[in-house]
């Protein structure tokens, strides 16, 4: 059987996957609507195959590259989980104080990719921390079919109180300057979002793909945002236009960018959503922003 390509694939699988990821259906129904899409030898256990994040190919780092120093400590969560895990990394050989970014996972613990984004923050000069809000549970369990039901026992308030008390460790950590960003992907999107409106010191948020800060919390927002979404994202963008009347009304600073014809998740090298051309102009832009913002 061919390999799978995917400009050969119908955009209705992807919106399926979208659906299946962000529990919108469940396993049975996920696999049903696949096969509406088998055709020209493809199968559902190839499309699924072809779907589903592969981190062992897609892994960029290790915990022990010699060119951050990184580790994974714990930290204290008085308003959510209690006790926190998250992987600390900052580039290595550099002695002055950094700032610090802090990087929020999707809604399925800290896997293998996000783990990247953050050692990626490292390698940019920051010093970051990625929180797992699956700490309860033991941490993320292998799998993001596994990760995302943990996650869904969680309530996403609390989880919001973890990256806060994220956002404290790092502003007193001896190897940071106290000028912190978040960066976050779909649930951690909102998680950027609501962090820029919780925090007052908060020096940037870039929330990607995320859903919005309502009407009556954006006159709280400080930090300067800077958005990015996927155009073939109608789900999450549907929120948009509501969000900039809101930020702009209250004139917020925040910088916005629309990615053609990307879906939902294009930053994430470990699936077939993933756009090179894409993610790297957003990170970019990211990397950009916070070197003009942490200062």
């Amino acid at each position: 059987m061919k390999p799978i390509k995917k400009e050969d694939i119908d955009q209705k699988v992807f919106d399926i996957y979208d659906e299946y990821v962000h529990s919108k259906i469940d396993r049975r129904q996920f696999v049903e609507r696949l096969s509406l899409y088998t055709a020209g030898g493809i199968t559902v256990s190839g499309l699924m195959n072809f779907l589903l994040p592969n981190y062992v190919q897609a892994k960029r780092f290790d915990v022990n590259d010699t060119r951050f120093d990184a580790s994974y400590i714990k930290y204290e969560s008085p308003k959510g989980a209690g006790e926190m895990k998250a992987l600390l990394t900052r580039p290595k050989g550099i002695s002055d104080k950094l700032p610090g970014i802090v990087v929020v996972h999707e809604n399925r613990g800290l896997n293998p990719y996000i783990e990247d984004v953050a050692h990626q923050c490292a390698l940019d000069g920051f010093v970051a921390i990625a929180p797992d809000a699956l700490t309860p549970f033991g941490g993320y369990p292998g799998t993001d079919d596994e990760g995302r039901t943990l996650q869904a026992k969680r309530n996403r308030d609390e989880m919001l109180e973890d990256f806060i008390a994220a956002f404290e460790y790092l502003k007193n950590h001896p190897d940071c300057n106290g000028n912190i960003g978040v960066v976050g992907f779909c649930f951690g999107g909102w998680i950027s979002n609501m962090m820029a409106v919780k925090l007052p010191d908060l020096k940037a948020a870039v929330p990607y793909y995320g859903g919005q800060a309502t009407a009556d919390e954006v006159p709280s927002i400080q930090a300067p945002i800077q958005l990015h979404f996927a155009a073939l994202d109608t789900r999450v963008n549907a929120g948009w236009d509501d969000y900039k009347t809101a930020l702009e009304k209250h004139d917020k600073a925040y910088e916005v960018y629309f990615y053609e014809d990307l879906n939902h998740g294009f930053h994430n090298h470990s699936t077939p959503r993933y756009d090179e051309a894409g993610a790297k102009l957003a990170w970019e832009r990211t990397i950009r922003f916070f070197r003009e913002k942490l200062v």
